[in-house]
C-alpha cells in the first residue's frame, strides 16, 4: 500500500490515509497494519497528534518534534483546527445547509456505538450540500467539536446515513444494478462488484496557523473510490427534474 505525502515542512508531514488503515497501531494486536508504522519509513522520529477512523480516508497529520507535536496538539485540543469532511450519503436533503447541534453519548445498549443523547457531550456539525443524485447526496461537513463517531451519528440523526456505514446505516455499498435501469451483469460468477463498498466519508481538508503563523490549508484528494462512485452517479443517477 502506497502512502501519498500531501504536505510536508520542517514541523509536520500530512498523508492521505487509504481506507481501511489504522492511523496508530492496535493496542489488542500490534502486528495490524496501520499508518504510523508506514509512515515512519518516511520520518522515525514522528509523533502521532490526531487520528481517523479505520475506515475514513483523508488528511491525517504527524509532528516530526516534540515541539510541533506539543503546538499541535494545543491546536487540536483548542479547536482551532478547521476540519473539513466529505461524505456521500443516501437520499436528498431537505435542506441545502444548516447545522446539527445535537449531544452524543455511548449507547450503553451497543457497546462501541454512540448516540445522540441528552446525557451526552455537546457536538456540533456544519453541513453544506454539494451535489446531489436521485437518491444520494454529496455532502461537505464541517466538525466543530470531537466526538466519537460524530458525522456518521449525526447525519444518521438527520436522517441521511454516510453509504455503506455498518453500524449506523444499511450497509450497502454502491452498485451500478442500483442506478442504471435494465442493468446487464456480465461477470460470469453472476456477482456484481460493488463500485463502493466502504465508508463513504473522507478527510478532505484541514486549516490552521502554523508555527510560524503561516496559514497552512492541507488538502487530501479524493480516493479513487469515492471518485469512481460520483462519476457513475452522474452517469446513471440524474436528479429528477434537472
Amino acid at each position: 500500500m502506497k502512502l501519498a505525502v500531501i504536505y510536508e515542512d520542517d514541523n509536520l508531514i500530512a498523508f492521505n490515509k487509504p481506507s481501511g488503515l489504522l492511523s496508530i497501531p492496535d493496542r489488542f494486536n500490534a502486528e495490524i497494519p496501520n499508518l504510523y508504522r508506514m509512515a515512519q519509513a518516511k520520518n522515525e522520529h514522528i509523533i502521532p497528534v490526531h487520528r481517523l477512523d479505520r475506515d475514513t480516508s483523508g488528511v491525517i497529520v504527524y509532528a516530526k518534534n516534540e515541539e510541533s507535536h506539543r503546538y499541535l496538539s494545543q491546536l487540536f485540543e483548542g479547536r482551532e483546527i478547521e476540519k473539513y469532511y466529505t461524505a456521500l450519503v443516501n437520499g436528498r436533503l431537505l435542506k441545502p445547509s444548516g447545522s446539527i447541534i445535537q449531544p452524543i453519548a455511548e449507547n450503553m445498549t451497543k457497546r462501541g456505538t454512540m448516540l445522540v443523547h441528552k446525557r451526552g457531550k455537546a457536538a456540533h456539525t456544519d453541513y453544506e450540500l454539494l451535489k446531489e443524485w436521485a437518491q444520494y447526496s454529496l455532502v461537505k461537513l464541517q466538525i466543530h467539536t470531537g466526538r466519537t463517531h460524530q458525522i456518521r451519528v449525526h447525519l444518521q440523526y438527520l436522517g441521511h446515513p454516510v453509504v455503506a456505514d455498518q453500524v449506523y446505516g444499511n450497509g450497502k455499498g454502491l452498485y451500478i444494478s442500483a442506478l442504471k435501469k435494465n442493468f446487464k451483469n456480465n461477470d460470469p460468477l453472476g456477482e456484481e462488484k460493488p463500485i463502493l463498498n466502504r465508508l463513504a466519508l473522507h478527510s478532505s481538508t484541514l486549516k490552521f496557523k502554523g508555527m510560524n503563523d503561516e496559514a497552512i490549508v492541507i488538502e487530501a484528494p479524493y480516493p479513487k473510490d469515492i471518485s469512481a462512485a460520483i462519476q457513475q452517479l452522474d452517469k446513471w443517477s440524474a436528479t429528477p427534474g434537472k
